[in-house]
């Protein structure tokens, strides 16, 4: 399932359990979607994969496994966006004015060329810094999402992994995969050693010896070896 977010009706952003409202390709209603983001908001695109279920209280709803989170790409769906208050110094007065001067362009602006941001009304100097602050941040957590993905990570532990370890969580992973069951509920070793294996570490290798006699009962351990 696919589809621009049109609300985030719930987001707990410890968990990153989250309900939307998405406007679903082939689907004339907006549909119910049930997943974990780390971060959220109307007018990105998400890509899902999961499970159709038809809920005595509220109807139809999909239950996202894997959710896939992508910058907007219409006008409509920036604008919504960048007016969510998702990114800081930005509200719905000034997404449609950044979005009535820049259009389409207006997230390669703030990437590349944030001094033109000025050339908005009722932006400052001040306000101009803090929204390429807050967007540099957005786009650093996108970054780290895209790595766990890529690795096998669903995005329910890819959100916890992200809780726990922050901007260092592909330095952390890169380094030693094994930490993640030694430090995050719920992710213990055959599946720190699954993410492991996709990110190239041998079987032979000493961290993941010693992380199977740390973590491994020794049936298990055995097994693994």
């Amino acid at each position: 399932m696919s589809g621009l977010v049109e609300r985030v009706t719930f987001h707990n952003p410890e968990t990153g359990f989250c309900v939307l409202r998405v406007k679903a390709r082939g689907h004339r209603d907006l549909v119910t979607t049930v997943g974990h983001a780390a971060m959220i908001s109307a007018g990105e695109w998400i890509t899902a994969s999961g499970i159709w279920l038809n809920d005595r209280n509220h109807g139809l709803q999909f239950k996202a496994h894997f959710l896939k989170v992508s910058a907007p790409s219409t006008i409509e769906g920036i604008e919504k966006y960048l007016g969510s208050g998702m990114i800081r110094g930005i509200g719905p007065t000034y997404a449609k004015r950044m979005v009535r001067l820049f259009g389409k362009d207006v997230f390669d602006i703030i990437e590349a060329a944030p001094e033109r941001l000025r050339e908005v009304e009722g932006i400052g100097p001040m306000r101009a810094a803090k929204i390429t602050s807050a967007w540099a941040d957005q786009k650093v957590i996108r970054e780290i999402m895209v790595f766990l993905h890529e690795h096998g990570v669903g995005t329910a532990r890819a959100v916890r992994i992200f809780k726990t370890y922050g901007t260092d969580a592909i330095q952390v992973m890169s380094e030693n995969p094994y930490r993640l069951a030694r430090d995050i509920r719920g992710i213990g070793f055959r599946t720190a050693d699954l993410i492991a294996e996709k990110l190239g570490v041998a079987k032979t290798a000493m961290i993941r010896v010693r992380a199977g006699i740390s973590y491994a009962p020794p049936s298990a351990l055995i097994e693994a070896m």
